[in-house]
């Protein structure tokens, strides 16, 4: 029998992303305080890749404790720029400036995902993509920021599958990995576990 699919993260965007692709799932989003836990990581030294893989993790932890006859997918993602990690924005304002620091640069977001099973970590994979935004102007700023409030809901203040794609000139690796979570490879497990078809 199928092992049931749990999604441990209250993201629309992962969720969409599953439900698109065909895939079945239930959602428990894990109670974690991720800014106590980036903030010990990060005086800790840790890289942002481990940053994002440890907060997966935690998050399949969370909910597969509980559910251990379940596949538990945990995921988060972190942005990166000039050695700076950026968080989802608070408010509007918020968003404004890490727009106005992003602006011309390339960043990097990195995107993990970690399964659980039998109340274990069986598999996990980083996903990275490079982005860089364009020097838009002042006026494009102030009409994106009013046209879209999801934006308060992703790191970086933009969602590329909507308007967002408007604010950057080139972007490099994993698509999927950019909406926060690397679709391909999560399937590609699923499928030996027969949650998809092989």
């Amino acid at each position: 029998m199928t092992r049931p699919l749990i999604l441990a993260s209250g993201s629309a965007a992962r969720a969409a992303l599953l439900r698109q692709a065909g895939v079945r799932f239930d959602v428990e989003a894990a109670p974690v305080d991720e800014a106590a836990i980036k903030a010990s990581l990060l005086a800790e030294g840790a890289p942002p890749r481990d940053v994002a893989d440890v907060l997966a993790e935690l998050k399949a932890c969370r909910v597969a404790s509980s559910r251990p006859e379940a596949l538990v997918l945990g995921a988060d993602q972190v942005l990166v720029c000039e050695g700076r990690m950026l968080d989802k924005p608070a408010d509007l304002d918020d968003a404004r400036s890490q727009l106005v620091f992003l602006r011309g640069k390339a960043h990097e977001l990195l995107s993990a995902a970690v399964i659980f099973e039998d109340g274990a970590p069986i598999w996990r994979h980083v996903g990275r993509a490079q982005l860089v935004m364009r020097p838009f102007s002042d006026a494009f700023l102030d009409a994106y920021l009013a046209d879209d409030p999801g934006i308060l809901d992703c790191v970086g203040a933009y969602r590329l599958e909507a308007s967002g794609s408007q604010l950057f000139s080139r972007v490099q690796g994993d698509y999927f990995s950019v909406l926060g979570l690397p679709l391909l490879e999560v399937l590609g497990l699923l499928r030996t576990r027969g949650v998809c078809v092989e």
